[in-house]
């Protein structure tokens, strides 16, 4: 069972800090048969723990500010791209051809919501765009075959499996072999000084700069929290790979955006790079590696970096350079059958494997800066390493939570119902429209309630610190 404490100790934190953490319990909150609501109360706690852990060092605090975490602005968060309205419209979070098929002995689960997907997943089954089209054509064939078959055209789609059926899986036998979180040295070099902090709102990451080379949703989710805690956060993209605009819109807070091509603005990014503290990647595992992205090759060019890696199915085994998505990791791992039922399969009330491992990428860099800056062995790059599969196994372990199971999760300090996810919403203006948003779910005292600055324009801001 997902608590606090498991994943504080994967992080490598003082177990003593789990005393700072109270929590609001709102029974109803992420309602699923699998613990969402223990899994999101535990990421985001141990996030927000690690955020003010860094501050109280950096602002010379003989003690870690206390940190809430409530069930309510938990789930809130986790839905948060539900709950998002530009200019009083509601987005489209999955495309027609992004759902559940029935295949001749199952199902399979497609995604399409960027145009190449789409073109990708169209062209492997040669039909033409148009909903019936693809399920005649996925009818007759049986699931896995569809699953290799689309895969081998560059699309994505995934066949429904059991746990138990995944568990026979080479990457399931990958993942057990491999912790929650990754955290490995990549140098011996020391890192930059992090300045003192005094006054509030207490900003743990103010001063630090982090490129983000990140796409949906785990990723956007780690560097938004970063800048939330006073981080420079800069979106790089490709220029010929747009983001969806109401998606750059929900997880674009706090940040700049801007274009660059990695291999004609090379001279550009090593500028960038020199300046960084911390690089945040999300595509699939060696996807960047050969414009020198790989973590070796960036910590020999910017000794003392912290990298951050998320990816779908882990960096390891058949499936690790695989692309993913959070919606295909619950399809192929078990929980789509575990949450569904014998006429259909279902899925998570939150896309929680994104959400969830966002949140513990960006504890897992904020652990990572304090052991640099503050822990026994000083300095050294580190890079941390996550994987929505790994989650996933995390959510479906049958473990109980200890017989004390406040302490898993800090002091409880109240049970009261849910009542839904209106006092937790905000309204801002934008370059982008009227947004109504999630505000923010990472909360400890002293610390930011709201981001500095509302996302802007894909690509509108200039490749520069």
């Amino acid at each position: 069972m997902p608590d606090i404490g498991s994943v504080w100790s994967e992080l490598g934190g003082d177990p003593a800090l789990l005393a700072r953490v109270s929590t609001v319990v709102r029974p109803g909150a992420l309602p699923a048969r699998l613990p969402v609501r223990e899994l999101a109360r535990a990421c985001v706690g141990a996030c927000a723990l690690a955020a003010a852990e860094l501050g109280a060092h950096r602002a010379g605090r003989v003690e870690v500010p206390r940190v809430t975490v409530d069930d309510g602005a938990v789930a809130t968060a986790f839905t948060g791209e539900r709950h998002l309205l530009v200019d009083g419209r509601a987005p489209q979070t999955f495309a027609p051809l992004s759902r559940f098929w029935r295949t001749a002995d199952g199902w399979v689960r497609t995604h399409a919501n960027y145009p190449h997907h789409r073109a990708r997943l169209l062209h492997a089954l040669d039909v033409p765009e148009d909903p019936a089209a693809v399920g005649s054509a996925l009818r007759d064939r049986p699931a896995l075959e569809v699953e290799e078959a689309v895969y081998g055209a560059d699309g994505l789609a995934v066949a429904l499996r059991t746990p138990a059926e995944w568990a026979t899986h080479g990457q399931a036998a990958a993942l057990a072999t491999r912790p929650l979180v990754e955290r490995v040295r990549l140098d011996t070099s020391r890192a930059r000084a992090l300045p003192p902090l005094d006054g509030t709102p207490l900003l743990p990451a103010a001063g630090l700069r982090v490129l983000d080379l990140t796409r949906v949703l785990a990723g956007p989710v780690a560097t938004r929290t970063l800048a939330l805690l006073g981080a420079d956060v800069l979106r790089l993209d490709a220029p010929h790979l747009p983001e969806l605009p109401d998606q750059h819109a929900d997880t674009g807070f706090g940040k700049r955006s801007a274009t660059l091509d990695l291999a004609a603005g090379r001279d550009r990014f090593e500028e960038l790079l020199a300046a960084a503290d911390v690089v945040v990647t999300g595509y699939r595992p060696g996807a960047l590696d050969r414009f020198g992205l790989s973590p070796e090759a960036l910590a020999e060019r910017r000794p003392g970096l912290v990298v951050a890696q998320v990816s779908a199915w882990g960096a390891y085994g058949p499936w690790g350079g695989r692309r993913g998505f959070d919606s295909l990791v619950q399809v192929a791992t078990g929980i789509a059958a575990v949450e569904g039922s014998a006429e259909r399969p279902g899925a998570l009330p939150a896309q929680a494997l994104d959400h969830g491992t966002g949140y513990l990428l960006a504890a897992a860099v904020l652990r990572s800066l304090t052991e640099q800056a503050y822990g026994d062995a000083a300095g050294r790059g580190r890079l941390v390493r996550l994987a929505l599969a790994r989650t996933a196994a995390w959510l479906q372990d049958g473990s109980p939570l200890p017989e004390d199971g406040a302490g898993a999760d800090g002091a409880e300090v109240g049970t009261v119902p849910y009542d839904g996810p209106a006092r937790w919403l905000a309204e801002t203006d934008s370059p982008v429209g009227r947004l109504r948003y999630a505000r923010p779910a990472v909360s400890f005292a002293d610390g930011p309630h709201d981001w500095a600055r509302p996302p802007g324009p894909w690509g509108a801001d200039a490749a520069r610190w």
